[in-house]
């Protein structure tokens, strides 16, 4: 087991971290899962991230700040989102160590891990591989994940810090986007090694008809372009409210462009789904007021710029073979490929194991497919499915209380970014587990932000200043004025 320089980089953030504090733990814990290619710690064949590592940080901080172990527990009371996320994760486990050895042979599969069969690139009887376990962390990870988050989101403070780091990762993002096109132009691969050094395949070299695929800080376009729905779902929808909106607009902008650029069939497939979504969003959120001014522009002017940029793409010709060849390349003539053709066959054995295990699903981390709903029901079951839809319905619901305030809007561009992954998910999701980035916004839009109770300054009934002592005497001590080191604290948590 060695620790990368990176992981080194990590483990000092994280004791900067709990000297911040948790709200500030938690932004730099959103930051990091910016680093989907990177290797803190390697371990023989395994990889763990720098947000993987960082968590240990995150739960160290949340929990020993007053109040937020309760938070954590209580998300994991019955019918709570915690609650059907655990019992996920419970499932998920078991099945992973007792399923691929009850049913030993029964069935193919394309192996996600190493299995004790040689290695053919192909199906092989069914028994364990080495990602029942490593897919069994990944999920308890992502359910610690979204306690902590759903915790230190019960404040104001941790509030406002998960927004923060969730704007800074959509601008890292497309910051690593552009350095992947530069460093790739003048030949400086080498200068983002540092963060390539995951036990991963690679594909940052590759390019589709003369043009570069996007990889950013990832190790293939198809990862680039499935997280960057999410940033995209999360700043268009800040936009569309009118909060953030010197950085979300923009930002929201730029994915869309880098996913449409990214040359990722992935991305262009559930763009027009994530752009629907928002579409039905903006004609909720149109309206006279102020606050509804960019729902309203948008609802107004977007069919006419699509029709706009399409009536000029068909009077170029020039401009228009190229688009059309490019979108043939990725999307139409896709299915004849030979990518497209082994990832169908990955979900018809995903299928046959769904049906050969009698619903109960192969194992968590058996079975590779190409879509997150089959990987579900071919690994988890029945169910599986049943307590990660029930999860989804209980973190995703529109919570009670004032529409239209920041929190309710933050909540709804969360909600909007899960929805753009897990569109991005379906249509090339290989394993049960959608990622950190999914589960902080599943977190962020579970949780409501409390209020905190300031000191109010007394005064005389006589019109002065009341005298301490006599203050005091009526009233108790003088609470102390809150600072920055101590806003953290004092901030109390809403109790759902």
């Amino acid at each position: 087991m060695s620790v990368e320089p990176i992981g080194i980089f990590t483990l000092a953030l994280g004791l900067l971290g709990l000297a911040l504090g948790s709200a500030s733990t938690a932004m730099i814990f959103v930051v990091l899962t910016i680093f989907g290619s990177a290797a803190a710690v390697i371990a023989g064949s395994a990889s763990i991230p720098p947000a993987h590592l960082f968590l240990l940080f995150l739960v160290v901080a949340t929990l020993t700040t007053r109040g937020r172990s309760k938070i954590a527990l209580r998300m994991l009371g019955f019918g709570k989102a915690g609650f059907w996320l655990a019992c996920l994760v419970v499932y998920g486990a078991a099945t992973a160590y007792f399923l691929p050895r009850l049913l030993a042979g029964q069935s193919l599969i394309i192996p996600l891990g190493i299995s004790e069969y040689p290695s053919t690139s192909g199906a092989v009887p069914l028994g364990p591989v080495s990602s029942n376990f490593t897919q069994t962390i990944y999920l308890i990870a992502d359910l610690i994940c979204f306690l902590m988050i759903a915790a230190v989101g019960s404040t104001r403070t941790g509030f406002n810090a998960l927004v923060n780091g969730l704007i800074a990762y959509a601008a890292l993002n497309v910051l690593f986007a552009l350095l992947d096109l530069a460093t790739n132009a003048t030949g400086t691969e080498a200068l983002l090694e540092f963060m390539r050094n995951a036990q991963y395949t690679f594909h940052e070299n590759e390019s589709v008809n003369g043009m570069k695929r996007i990889v950013g800080s990832f190790p293939e376009a198809s990862a680039f372009a499935g997280t960057t729905l999410g940033a995209l779902g999360f700043t268009g929808t800040l936009w569309l409210c009118a909060r953030k909106g010197s950085w979300a607009g923009p930002l929201a902008l730029a994915s869309l462009v880098l996913i449409v650029l990214s040359t990722s069939t992935t991305g262009l497939v559930a763009t027009p789904f994530c752009l629907a979504i928002l579409y039905w969003t903006a004609i909720f959120r149109s309206g006279v007021a102020h606050a509804s001014r960019h729902a309203t522009a948008f609802v107004l002017l977007a069919p006419a710029i699509v029709v706009a940029i399409t009536l000029f793409v068909i009077i170029h010709n020039d401009l228009y073979q190229d688009i059309r060849d490019y979108v043939d390349v990725l999307v139409l003539n896709k299915a004849t490929s030979t990518s497209a053709t082994e990832r169908g066959s990955w979900n018809t054995y995903g299928l046959q194991n769904f049906w050969d295990s009698s619903g109960l699903g192969v194992g968590l981390g058996t079975a590779r497919t190409s879509s997150f709903p089959i990987a579900v029901l071919s690994n988890v079951g029945v169910p599986g499915a049943v307590f990660f839809l029930l999860f989804m319905l209980s973190a995703l619901m529109r919570l009670p209380g004032s529409a239209r305030t920041f929190a309710s809007d933050v909540r709804l561009a969360s909600r909007n970014g899960c929805l753009c992954l897990f569109v991005g998910a379906c249509v090339a999701g290989p394993t049960v587990d959608l990622g950190l980035q999914f589960f902080i916004l599943a977190g962020l839009a579970s949780c409501n932000p409390g209020h905190a109770r300031l000191p109010i300054p007394l005064q005389s009934l006589r019109g002065g200043s009341g005298k301490s002592a006599r203050r005091q005497k009526a009233f108790g001590p003088r609470l102390p004025t809150p600072s920055r080191q101590s806003e953290d604290a004092n901030d109390q948590p809403w109790r759902p």
